[in-house]
């Protein structure tokens, strides 16, 4: 005899398959794969007049972008005029904020969208926190108009959040929640001609505390309107979640492939975060960060899979590719540095050997 629990538990999850197939994610959420993307990358023949990268670029023309999180070392160092130059000198087309200041005292946002002007750059989004307990904070849940009027005054085209969804805690119910905040984002941003994102680590790929069956992200997925919520993959970290996430709590298989969500919904993927990783037991991740070229993640594959496939509504979907290493500033992590680590990883997207 069935219980009213099971009942109740087998309508929601086939509510949740109605939602995600009806916005083209239920094959990613039955754990449908595509070709395996995180193996070593392949030793392929180089075309004639080619090197062993192809040397043809990996990114569009005028598609490639920096999280300035990467060097938040050099821009206290340095300021923003000195690392805006040097990001122009090795070919980016946009940045991405993580804050406004980072550590250099007061700047005004005019002055930051004139030295963008200056060095040929684009602000293309800015991280924002979802929330704080200090209602002075400033965040999307505590000061959303202020968040707003300044991504408009920069000129940036999206702001988002780096934060976890798990606000109220990683139950389904829990992230339909946060997925209303969400929303309720969304549309305030659409007011203003911008769109609003969520930006992944790799907690999200995991289960729900109350329906171990059900993924996280395809919970977020479901209960967001497409055209209000945007999501920017990180792709190292969706990775990473398919490691750690590819088994549930009860033993059963549930691979998945992160290029599967794209494809399933590529206009809703805006901007992407490209950052490397090369396979380490060790870490709980199974990884550990390395220059973009120089890891396990087959970006050629993956970047060119996406730009051949993804299509909306017979077009192709508008896609900022954005590099990141977490840890480029850490001298034992990374000894060269991180703007080392932004010239090499631009020389490798942009169809070039590693200088």
């Amino acid at each position: 005899m069935t219980s009213r629990h099971s009942t109740e538990h087998t309508d929601e999850h086939t509510e949740l398959d109605r939602k995600l197939r009806r916005r083209g994610f239920l094959g990613v959420a039955a754990g449908a794969t595509a070709a395996t993307l995180l193996s070593s990358r392949p030793a392929s023949a180089a075309a004639p007049g080619t090197d062993r990268h192809g040397c043809r670029p990996i990114v569009p023309r005028g598609k490639l972008g920096i999280q300035l999180y990467t060097v938040r070392d050099q821009i206290q160092t340095l300021g923003f005029s000195a690392v805006f130059k040097e990001l122009e000198r090795y070919g980016y087309d946009s940045v991405e904020f993580a804050g406004y200041t980072q550590g250099t005292g007061d700047i005004t946002l005019r002055r930051l969208k004139r030295l963008l002007r200056d060095h040929g750059l684009r602000g293309i989004g800015s991280h924002v926190g979802y929330y704080s307990h200090d209602p002075a904070a400033y965040t999307f849940a505590t000061q959303l108009e202020k968040v707003l009027d300044d991504a408009a005054a920069l000129g940036v085209p999206h702001v988002g959040t780096a934060s976890s969804p798990d606000r109220y805690g990683r139950t389904v119910d829990g992230w339909k929640r946060a997925a209303e905040d969400f929303n309720t984002y969304g549309a305030a941003a659409r007011a203003r001609g911008l769109k609003f994102y969520q930006h992944n680590h790799q907690m999200e790929f995991g289960f729900a505390e109350d329906k171990p069956n059900v993924r996280l992200y395809d919970v977020l997925l479901a209960e967001t309107d497409p055209e209000l919520v945007y999501l920017e993959m990180d792709i190292y970290w969706a990775f990473a979640g398919k490691y750690r996430f590819s088994v549930r709590p009860d033993g059963t298989p549930a691979p998945f492939d992160p290029v599967d969500y794209v494809l399933a919904a590529p206009h809703r993927y805006p901007l992407f975060h490209v950052k490397d990783g090369e396979h380490d037991e060790a870490s709980p991740d199974g990884y550990h960060m390395v220059d973009v070229g120089d890891g396990d993640i087959d970006y050629e594959h993956f970047i060119g899979t996406v730009l051949k496939r993804g299509r909306h509504r017979g077009r192709p979907a508008d896609h900022h590719w954005l590099m990141e290493r977490d840890d480029a500033v850490d001298p034992d992590a990374n000894p060269a540095g991180s703007l080392s680590s932004a010239r090499r990883s631009a020389a490798y997207l942009r169809g070039r050997r590693h200088p």
